[in-house]
């Protein structure tokens, strides 16, 4: 293989609906860092069906450029027609690198494709960067997060990684900009469906998804059970905000899955969170730690939440949150009174 033939950072853009998911616009931003240490260009690569319309608005989050697969086979995510459009892009163009949000479908999308290039894949990847040699260095939790690995690909290309949603930035957007889109055809991809959809049923949640909220009150096995929840919901509500939980509150049955916060759930960034009866082990560490204003409540004076935390508070939770909340609740009736 002759690596120099290689150039280019490309995105997947994963898409649900003609939308595109908030991980998407995140990898753009920094595939634009990668590119610039290459001397190179960020391209988009969006797979669907009527999805030209999205281009304009990755061209406003950083793409230099658009290459499109429109085809009615691609409309609904199925593995192998996805696998064997991303595939033929891939080889067509030779990008040196290949970005994907670590998402269900990108956590499936991702190894098919690498498999089918013969080249290497970083899974879950936390920090992605341009050593001296080139190469790209792709950093991941490794043995249950206590150690942080960094992973080369130095003989294969394209070196591809996926991305835990929320852990990159995503740049602002440009108004007006625009950029050029490449049809890509694939010919014969409904000969790849080999799965009928008969059906296809939407969960439709209730609260704000703990990603896009702004304050996170977070609750650990210091809680003592589920019923103590309500206590950090009536706090998130008089803060605008919604709640957010650790692995063990999940394991323990407390919370769903998908209030999860940590290296085995969901990465947040809110200007708020408030971590309660929460340790803060590593894992869960990994993450929140990039919020921007962290207040841990724990009755454990040396709990490593501390350390991460600007404001601490050592007590029992349970007997903190209500007080927090009537101080809330107090101040906000006195600015409305005002």
């Amino acid at each position: 293989m002759n690596i120099q033939e290689y150039q280019g950072v490309f995105v997947f853009i994963e898409q649900l609906d003609g939308k595109i998911l908030g991980v998407g616009y995140e990898l753009i931003g920094k595939g634009r860092e990668l590119a610039k240490a290459r001397d190179t260009q960020v391209t988009a690569v969006v797979l669907g069906h009527n999805v030209g319309a999205l281009s304009k608005k990755l061209a406003q989050y950083g793409a230099d450029r658009v290459v499109l697969v429109d085809d009615p086979a691609l409309e609904i995510y199925m593995t192998e027609p996805y696998a064997k459009a991303l595939s033929e892009v891939v080889q067509a163009y030779k990008p040196e690198i290949v970005l994907y949000g670590a998402t269900a479908i990108g956590r499936d999308l991702a190894p098919r494709v690498s498999a089918r290039v013969h080249t290497g894949l970083t899974a879950d990847c936390t920090g992605l960067e341009i050593g001296e040699d080139g190469n790209m260095l792709m950093t991941r939790p490794a043995f249950g997060g206590n150690i942080m690995a960094t992973i080369l690909c130095q003989n294969h290309r394209p070196q591809m990684a996926t991305v835990r949603p929320g852990v990159m930035q995503r740049i602002s957007a440009v108004e007006g900009a625009d950029c050029p889109v490449e049809e890509c055809k694939v010919p014969n991809l409904a000969d790849s469906v080999n799965v009928e959809i008969l059906d296809i049923i939407k969960k439709v949640g209730e609260r704000l998804d703990i990603m896009d909220a702004k304050v996170l009150v977070s609750g650990g096995r210091g809680m003592g059970c589920a019923e103590n929840f309500a206590m950090l919901e009536e706090l998130a509500d008089a803060l605008g905000g919604t709640v957010s939980s650790s692995r063990a509150a999940v394991d323990s049955g407390w919370q769903p899955k998908d209030r999860q916060v940590g290296q085995t759930g969901k990465t947040v960034r809110p200007n708020l969170y408030i971590a309660c009866g929460i340790s803060g082990a590593i894992q869960h560490l990994a993450g929140m730690e990039e919020s921007d204003l962290i207040i841990a409540i724990n009755k454990d004076e040396s709990a490593p939440i501390f350390e991460t935390a600007d404001f601490g508070v050592v007590g029992d939770a349970c007997k903190i949150v209500p007080l927090f909340t009537e101080a809330v609740k107090r101040v906000q009736m006195m600015k409305s009174n005002a």
